[in-house]
């Protein structure tokens, strides 16, 4: 049995549905279903014996420590987290409270399962931690890529939130000796992702005739990790990642955000058409720019190929099309999550940006 954060959002359910699709080994489930966290992402495992689905909040120390004494895990998957960095600037509280206090909740409760456990069980015991890339900072355009053991610096509410959980993280492996392991990836992309993020929300945006809003020149670059790369690459660390070590996840497919925009707009163009012949390239809208908004992300990912064997197996292009192919496929979901307060957050996010030169 594992126990599964925040499985209902974007990547937690990406790893439920492979996880069970590969392994009997039943898992346990605990979101808060937040406005991101969508049960309809795990609607394929509503009859699944092996799936138990928990409705609470990681901060609640008194549910968490129940359902550990309950279902006695071998591992924590750690998912749960506030996670767009647009959100973060409105309202970094939120993420301090989950990213921050609801880790270390978690930490604690987890800290004192273990010590319960035999010596067999403790040994194999695992906390997998997932966090992210922008811990790290920005580098510039010649900037060699981030290794494990960069320099944090965050810079947005979100990712010194994130960074704070992964110091935590590293604290209860070095204070107390529980075997936790610490992912950072890069920009994860692919089926079932919210839309507020830039490929779903151009994606949404292009379908409805809408305006594509791109911050600034859109020079700003990522790296691009399908999701279900990242899946393998995570369970490689939880089967044979070394407790205590940290491990980069990247896609090797480094985009500015613009060629990112113009490579979805060329795929619609020849799968879903614009009344008329009008191009979806004209759609795009610079904005002005997010504050703060960080240039590259880069990750160096030899490590976790040379000690685990994973790397990459989803081409960008093969994956884009994909995911656009998905968001086609999937209407109904998507009607279904861009509810009425996602609209009214869309409005304020971008229409009240003037558009840059």
């Amino acid at each position: 049995m594992i126990l599964v954060t925040g499985g209902c959002g974007f990547i937690g359910s990406a790893f439920l549905l492979e996880w069970l699709q590969g392994a009997d080994e039943p898992v346990v489930n605990l979101d808060l279903l937040t406005y991101a966290g969508h049960p309809g992402n795990l609607a394929a495992l509503a009859h699944d014996t092996r799936y138990n689905f928990v409705h609470g909040d990681i901060g609640d120390a008194e549910l968490v420590g129940r359902l550990l004494a309950q279902y006695k895990p071998r591992a924590i998957v750690h998912f749960a987290a506030e996670s767009h960095v647009d959100r973060s600037i409105s309202g970094p509280m939120a993420f301090a409270q989950t990213n921050v206090v609801g880790t270390l909740v978690l930490l604690d409760a987890a800290l004192a399962h273990w010590r319960t456990l035999d010596p067999q069980a403790s040994a194999a015991f695992r906390f997998l931690h997932v966090s992210t890339d922008e811990v790290f900072g920005s580098l510039g355009p010649s900037d060699p890529a981030f290794t494990e053991s960069h320099r944090y610096e965050p810079n947005s509410p979100y990712s010194a939130s994130k960074a704070a959980s992964d110091h935590f993280v590293r604290a209860y492996h070095h204070t107390h000796g529980l075997p936790t392991l610490t992912t950072n990836c890069s920009n994860n992309y692919g089926p079932r992702q919210f839309p507020e993020k830039l490929i779903p929300l151009m994606i949404h945006n292009a379908l409805q005739g809408k305006p594509l809003p791109v911050y600034g020149d859109g020079q700003q670059i990522r790296d691009w990790l399908h999701v279900n790369d990242h899946c393998a690459a995570l369970r490689a660390v939880l089967q044979r990642g070394q407790p205590g070590e940290s491990y980069n996840i990247g896609g090797r497919s480094e985009r500015a955000n613009l060629a990112v925009v113009h490579a979805i707009c060329t795929s619609l163009d020849a799968l879903r058409p614009l009344p008329g012949g009008q191009a979806h390239v004209s759609l795009i809208t610079h904005v002005k720019d997010r504050p703060g908004h960080d240039k590259r992300y880069a990750i160096d990912d030899s490590k976790i190929a040379r000690e685990l064997g994973w790397q990459p197996a989803i081409g960008f292009e093969d994956g884009m099309r994909q995911t656009i192919e998905w968001y086609l496929a999937n209407q109904a979901w998507v009607d279904s999550v861009t509810s009425g307060t996602y609209r009214n957050w869309v409005a304020q996010q971008y229409q009240g940006l003037a558009a840059s030169a």
